[in-house]
């Protein structure tokens, strides 16, 4: 049990400016021989040829990844015309080359408007996506007959050209989880007739993780044989500060800990929870009128030297 708890020392949230080449497995590989750890998650896959903000989560944040995974992303997508790929993305092969002259910044600005607002979503065929047991890219590499995939409902909150240089569109997106950017440049490029590929993606947020949060790889490895963890992550609350906060007694952190319900107003819905001296010691789930403890931090696991401060509201 000993060993069980010294490899879990650290707990919090490391923002990972991801490497192109790489996959989200693979960073969450490498945190964890750098730091350490054992328990370490990611929160939303980014496709290899994809580069930026992929939060990494070590030790007890790994009970927060879910909020994270659901939290709205944004990306910078560069989308070339006239040009279409299997993948919908430049790792794929090239199936078919139109001309592009006549897309103009005016008609792509007006083609995106359609995109805005909840909607129905194609994945790409190489996706994760599983249709009767199998991965799409297996079939896909296995040279198999493409299925037909499922459309799934996804939400745009905003998508917006930001540069323009013939035949390529940089476009800002802000998406619900499960959105495949990749679709959005193939039907992008249907919608205006040349066709369409993702020619490069970088996620400039997840949830409160930015690009200014983010760190090399290597600069984790060099700040974390200098400064101490506190300093280097954030405190796996991070993922839930979109949620409203609740503080208990002393009473009533026991009560907490005991797995009872309290009879506590809170706002309908889940919300972070704190003791009085503002240390995190769970998620709970409140129906208006009583909360009822969801997720619940065990004080000996979390070691507050080790991985920081708790915070109140």
């Amino acid at each position: 049990m000993a060993r069980n708890r010294r490899s879990a020392a650290r707990h919090g949230y490391i923002a990972i400016d991801k490497p192109g080449g790489w996959t989200s497995h693979d960073v969450v590989a490498r945190v964890r021989r750098i730091v350490g750890e054992r328990r370490v998650g990611h929160a939303g896959t980014l496709d290899p040829a994809a580069v930026g903000v992929l939060p990494v989560a070590v030790g007890l944040a790994t009970r927060t990844v879910e909020y994270l995974s659901d939290a709205a992303k944004t990306y910078h997508a560069e989308i070339t015309f006239g040009i279409e790929t299997d993948s919908a993305d430049g790792d794929g092969t090239v199936t078919a080359q139109r001309g592009a002259d006549g897309v103009t910044r005016e008609a792509v600005e007006s083609a995106l408007e359609a995109f805005q607002g909840p909607q129905m979503q194609v994945p790409p065929l190489h996706s994760a996506v599983q249709i009767d047991g199998k991965r799409l890219y297996e079939l896909a590499h296995a040279g198999l007959e493409a299925p037909e995939i499922p459309a799934r409902a996804i939400e745009i909150h905003a998508i917006d050209l930001v540069q323009w240089e013939h035949p390529v569109a940089t476009v800002e997106i802000t998406c619900s989880k499960g959105t495949y950017v990749r679709s959005i440049a193939r039907d992008l490029g249907e919608r205006l007739g040349t066709g369409a590929y993702l020619s490069n993606l970088v996620r400039t947020a997840t949830g409160p993780f930015t690009l200014a949060d983010a760190m090399t790889l290597e600069d984790l490895e060099s700040r974390l044989a200098s400064e101490p963890w506190a300093a280097v992550a954030a405190h796996p609350d991070r993922a839930l500060e979109h949620l409203p906060a609740l503080v208990v007694n002393a009473g009533q952190r026991i009560a907490w800990y005991q797995g009872k319900t309290l009879p506590l107003v809170a706002p309908l819905g889940e919300c972070r929870v704190y003791d009085s001296s503002g240390v995190w010691i769970g998620v709970g789930r409140s129906n208006g009128e009583t909360i009822q403890p969801a997720k619940v931090v065990a004080l000996e696991e979390l070691d507050q030297s080790a991985q920081g401060q708790g915070r109140s509201a």
